[in-house]
């Protein structure tokens, strides 16, 4: 039997989904709060030791998790961030860059 070049497309992505099927990949590093992106936005992973001078408009009740930005899921202690391409952020976290969810 004659294979066509769309039967063994279909057959090699079939099996490449088999072979990954219940794989799991490593999760985004965390971003470090001294990566160069996070210093220039004064990023805590602690939201209670923010600068409070350089940053007065800081509030005691903003966190990533809390952030339109933040990807993580509501209540996990570490999540996505637009801000932080291929990082996560903690969820109890700060940066200047903070917008509240509406």
């Amino acid at each position: 039997m004659k294979t066509s070049r769309r039967q063994f497309m279909i057959f090699s992505a079939t099996g490449l989904a088999a072979a990954t099927a219940g794989q799991t990949f490593a999760a985004d590093p965390m971003v470090a709060e001294t990566d160069p992106q996070a210093i220039g936005l004064g990023y805590k992973a602690d939201s209670s030791k923010v600068d409070k001078a350089k940053y007065p408009k800081h509030a005691a009740t903003q966190f990533c998790s809390g952030c339109a930005l933040y990807k993580g899921a509501a209540g996990s202690a570490a999540g996505g961030c637009q801000i932080f391409a291929g990082k996560q952020v903690a969820g109890k976290g700060w940066c200047s860059a903070f917008a509240p969810k509406a």
